[in-house]
């Protein structure tokens, strides 16, 4: 066998993982919120869930793109630059932790006003952000030791700590939730000591003799600076665009189908996650082995390697439809714990209509993720930014106001075929750039 398919496989499978086991603990929050909580508890969450995409997205931003700028510094020798671009990422990450942690104290009911909570699902919403927001410097953290270990050759260990983190999430939802009565601030709780377990974890690495990763001065600071929001902006709209979508989309099902409405959104969006995990994993999992192929000057590895990101791109999106289309019932039967029939009706035919967009999103997040990795950023954001905010926004207002519900659930697989469109274009111009030896 190649050696690069089992490569690939072994970096991709380990990531995929790692990020199916985020996905999961806000699984398990979404089903034991709605288990103990009912369905306000799940609208209440499902309201929050923008903070958290804005807050994860700022770690991945800055751990993914400090990580990528550091391994090809790392392929081409350059020690001690690397260790700046790993410095210069932690005093970002603890900039923006100040940030959001002061937003968590002060901000927390304004945002889940402006989010749409009200009443009841008000306060649940609000102790779900305040607590998510005080625990930021652990997602922060988190974040960015994880990109870097994977880049420094220990996707293993990457995996295993967020794994055991997100497990724990899921041990420590129901003992909060359940047998210690702590409602949605259990719940949270649960969650904001994920990361912490994780960071513990994955900090073993600094301690070996196979760590690479070295701190060192962050000077030129705003070089440096540049370069992890240059590389690392696709994965931070990324998930903003998640945020941005979530947030419309609530505001129109509300509107038109009420607090069951959002509730049955809570139930495609956090499905939705699990989808996009999978797809982004492979891209964290690709992205090391393309920027040391770059650092190293071997383009026919990059090539191999996007012909495996597609196929096994495409081969999950169309494995997830099938799923999700023949099996919508008793997926959503699993977070409707009242048994609501309204809430019923309209998840299910919301999944087989808003995954349609599934093999479209997976190939452009693996565009983006190659832009990103072969140091072409300009792509990388258009597409980013086209699937996140640009074209989504009016398609879903426009596509509600045309054809109500059905009308929002076609609006993700219209972008993401539209975008999609523009990144094959987009590949066409930059594959010189891509797979030859050229630097930027």
């Amino acid at each position: 066998m190649d050696t690069r398919i089992k490569t690939f496989a072994k970096y991709a499978s380990l990531s995929i993982l790692g990020m199916l086991g985020v996905s999961c603990y806000i699984l398990a929050d979404t089903f034991f919120v709605s288990l103990g909580l009912g369905k306000d508890g799940l609208a209440a969450l499902n309201l929050a869930i923008p903070v958290f995409s804005v807050m994860h997205g700022a770690g991945l931003m800055l751990g993914m793109g400090g990580a990528t700028r550091f391994a090809i510094l790392k392929s081409r020798g350059e020690t001690k630059k690397s260790g700046s671009v790993f410095t210069a990422s932690l005093i970002l990450a603890a900039a923006f932790s100040v940030l959001f942690f002061l937003a968590g104290i002060f901000f927390a009911g304004p945002l889940a006003a402006v989010l749409g909570a009200e009443g009841e699902i008000f306060s649940l919403s609000k102790i779900y952000i305040r607590v998510l927001l005080l625990f930021s410097p652990a997602f922060m953290l988190n974040n960015v030791l994880l990109c870097f270990v994977r880049n420094d050759g220990r996707p293993q260990l990457a995996m295993a700590a967020m794994l055991t983190g997100n497990f724990s999430n899921i041990v420590l939802d129901y003992v909060f939730i359940f047998p210690c009565g702590m409602g949605m601030f259990g719940a949270i709780l649960a969650t904001g000591l994920s990361p912490v377990i994780g960071s513990l974890i994955v900090s073993v690495h600094f301690f070996t003799k196979k760590c690479t990763v070295r701190a060192a001065s962050p000077r030129p600071f705003p070089k440096n600076a540049r370069a992890c929001f240059t590389l690392g902006v696709p994965s931070f709209v990324e998930q903003i665009s998640s945020a941005v979508v979530v947030l419309i989309f609530n505001t129109a099902i509300l509107r038109m189908a009420g607090s069951a409405g959002v509730a049955a959104y809570g139930v495609i969006a956090n499905i939705s996650l699990v989808v996009i995990a999978v797809f982004t994993g492979l891209a964290q999992g690709v992205q090391p082995l393309v920027s040391r192929a770059r650092g190293q000057n071997r383009p026919q590895d990059t090539k191999k390697y996007f012909q495996y990101s597609a196929a096994t791109a495409l081969a999950a999106a169309l494995l997830f439809y099938l799923i999700l289309f023949f099996f919508a019932a008793p997926i959503t039967d699993i977070f409707n714990s009242e048994k609501d029939e309204t809430l019923e009706k309209i998840a299910v035919y919301g999944l087989r209509l808003y995954f349609i967009g599934a093999p479209f999103a997976g190939m452009n997040i693996v565009f983006t993720a190659f832009f990103t990795a072969s140091e072409n950023p300009l792509p990388a954001h258009i597409v980013t930014l086209l699937r996140g905010i640009f074209v989504i926004v009016p398609a879903a207002l426009v596509f509600a106001a045309l054809w109500g519900l059905t009308g929002t659930w076609l609006a993700f697989p219209a972008t993401e075929a539209a975008v999609l469109i523009v990144a094959l274009l987009l590949f066409r111009r930059y594959r010189p750039r891509i797979f030859t030896e050229e630097h930027i």
